[in-house]
């Protein structure tokens, strides 16, 4: 990979995610693309050869479905994972299915979901 592509990832990677969504929206509407998944073609035909067992989710992705009655704590707990503004944090709680953090080891996303749990919000472990 060049050394241009590396700093760009690396530039990427400090994005919040909002700001992440105004960079996709931005690409798709200056290129034209879409960063909509693709359908792939369907897997080999019955009676062809099995596939291995499946591999094992290394990461996980936090995703908020419902602030529930207690918005207020929900943002503290947005802000306080995410490091956003107050402003950002309540466009994420309202706005939601939403993910919050993505990469995440098991343990890592098993401790956020509590914490959002702890603050009335109904969130699941992609």
């Amino acid at each position: 990979m060049s050394e241009k592509i590396t700093k760009f990832i690396e530039e990427i990677k400090t994005l919040t995610i909002l700001e992440l969504r105004d960079l996709v929206k931005a690409i798709e509407e200056e290129f034209g693309v879409s960063a909509a998944p693709v359908a792939v073609a369907a897997g080999p035909a019955a009676g062809g050869p099995a596939a291995g067992p499946a591999e094992e989710q290394t990461e996980f992705s936090v995703v908020l479905k419902d602030a529930g009655a207690q918005k207020i704590k929900v943002i503290k707990v947005v802000r306080e994972i995410t490091s956003l503004g107050l402003k950002e944090a309540k466009e994420v709680t309202e706005n939601v299915p939403n993910t919050i953090k993505e990469g995440l080891s098991k343990e890592e996303a098993t401790a956020i979901v509590e914490k959002f749990k702890e603050a009335g919000a109904t969130v699941e472990i992609k």
